[in-house]
């Protein structure tokens, strides 16, 4: 929107504020429009290198090769790049992503999936095993997050990931509020932690989204939410917990929330659903946050995380099997044949859900407790390492998906990240607050990987602090811009292109 458009725009304000904001601010935006232009096309140079590291190396296909590539060149070429690309997580040094990170494990899942590599749901009369799966599934997961202890039958069905899960619930909830309550202009009301999904699911489902702020332990403020529930309200939502700060909402009270004005309460765990459970049983104080509380409506768990499944399965799961029924899409008139499927896909891989099946049940209850305990382990090694640098504090009370930020403005967090890069650790910049973030999986339980991390955090805070010259490069200046830009619709362009650059041969 340019000059004349936004004067157009404060038409009803009085003359004397317009001529104020004309001369102190309007008349700037052009500058300032000018110069975040200039930062971000200077960012985009960096970032192409980042995602092009190939370029040169192997041959670029634009279009099909008049003759096919041999079975062992392309064979060659991916192993050659995937040895690459494991250097960082297989040692343990990435946050997230890859969950397990033992090579036993990945051969036996990769196993899995060549058994089972032509399989496809959508035809259970073909392939019923797949259907035995996700059934499965989908009871092991409710039995593990309190269906055990709730008098209604928790149901379910498998997805492709946690945002398809929350996308699903979401769905649910729109689609029942208004078949049930009439519910026309739907609204929903999450933490402004909540899964960005939740964002992507107002906008896709056109539901109205109310964004609740989060108290000094990042904790959804439920006083606030309380007061945001309306008629319209379809569903409210905590996480269990959420992505920043590792934090777990108070569940219980939103699930006193939930049954005094009759709307459902999602509770998103597709971070803790499969590690939270045994890490209660462990002895440490993670809050109720399961079906075993009456206002839980439904739960999204990712197995593809602590589940330590192949990427593309998660779970979603419903009290009952009234509010499940709404997910589901049929269509009866098609002269393609009657038509239906539970999730949004239609075709999909069943050797994905055979995979999620085999870890499950490979693991086991004991399997699982073993794990977690080798990851509370090493996140205590690195909260106590944080905790003993003075200039680095931890927020909120995390249990393995930890976030810290510095105690003194001087010192750039984003500087300490690209420190911890040039380290070959994969970690995440977040903003607001300004914080780097590890999630521990699997991965950081090999033996000095947490050890290692103290240490080197503990020298990139030495070098942040005695460096006098602004860092140039790295991500540092990305995620200050990102966090410092006044106009959010310039960093929206930002990501734009950063996706356009990603599919740019």
């Amino acid at each position: 929107m340019n000059k004349d458009a936004i004067i157009n725009k404060l038409g009803s304000l009085p003359s004397s504020w317009v001529d104020f904001l004309e001369k102190n601010i309007l008349d700037k935006i052009p500058a300032v429009q000018k110069e975040i232009e200039k930062q971000t096309n200077d960012l985009m140079e960096e970032l192409d290198k980042t995602i092009r590291p190939y370029d040169g190396r192997y041959q670029k296909h634009v279009e099909l090769p008049s003759k096919g590539v041999s079975y062992d060149e392309i064979r060659k070429q991916m192993r050659e790049i995937v040895e690459e690309e494991s250097q960082r997580w297989g040692g343990g040094y990435c946050s997230g992503t890859v969950y397990h990170g033992y090579q036993e494990h990945i051969d036996f899942m990769n196993e899995v999936y060549n058994i089972n590599s032509q399989t496809n749901p959508l035809h259970s009369d073909l392939f019923p095993s797949i259907a035995k799966y996700e059934a499965e599934i989908v009871s092991m997961t409710a039995n593990m997050l309190g269906a055990k202890d709730c008098a209604d039958k928790v149901c379910g069905a498998v997805t492709s990931g946690g945002t398809e899960s929350i996308l699903m619930a979401i769905k649910t909830y729109r689609d029942y509020a208004r078949k049930e309550k009439g519910i026309t202009k739907p609204e929903m009301i999450i933490p402004i932690t909540a899964h960005v999904a939740f964002n992507k699911a107002a906008e896709y489902l056109k539901i109205k989204l109310r964004r609740i702020p989060v108290d000094k332990n990042f904790q959804v403020d439920v006083k606030k939410l309380e007061k945001a529930i309306n008629s319209n309200t379809i569903v409210i939502v905590g996480s269990a917990p959420q992505f920043p700060q590792g934090v777990v909402d108070s569940i219980p009270k939103l699930s006193k929330l939930a049954i005094k004005y009759n709307v459902g309460l999602h509770v998103d765990s597709c971070l803790g659903g499969f590690i939270l459970p045994w890490i209660k049983k462990l002895g440490y104080n993670v809050p109720t946050f399961d079906f075993s509380l009456d206002g839980v409506t439904s739960i999204s768990a990712d197995t593809h995380k602590y589940g330590f499944a192949p990427k593309g399965t998660s779970v979603v799961l419903y009290r009952t099997e009234k509010l499940r029924s709404y997910q589901y899409f049929t269509y009866t008139e098609w002269p393609g044949g009657i038509y239906f499927s539970p999730t949004m896909a239609g075709s999909r891989s069943g050797a994905l859900s055979a995979a999620c099946w085999a870890s499950l049940v490979s693991i086991g209850e004991e399997g699982f407790m073993n794990i977690a305990k080798n990851i509370m382990t090493a996140a205590n090694t690195i909260k106590k390492g944080i905790d003993a640098i003075p200039e680095l504090k931890i927020l909120g009370e995390p249990f393995y998906n930890i976030s810290f930020t510095t105690t003194n403005s001087e010192h750039n967090i984003f500087e300490i990240l690209d420190f911890m890069g040039e380290r070959h650790w994969n970690l995440n910049g977040l903003i607001r607050p300004n914080c780097i973030h590890i999630c521990l999986t699997n991965a950081q339980t090999k033996e000095g990987v947490a050890e290692r991390f103290v240490e080197d955090l503990k020298e990139a805070v030495e070098k942040v602090k005695n460096n006098k010259e602004k860092k140039s490069g790295g991500m540092a200046p990305v995620y200050g811009l990102a966090s410092s830009m006044p106009l959010r619709g310039s960093v929206s362009t930002l990501l734009k292109k950063y996706m356009d650059a990603l599919y740019r041969v």
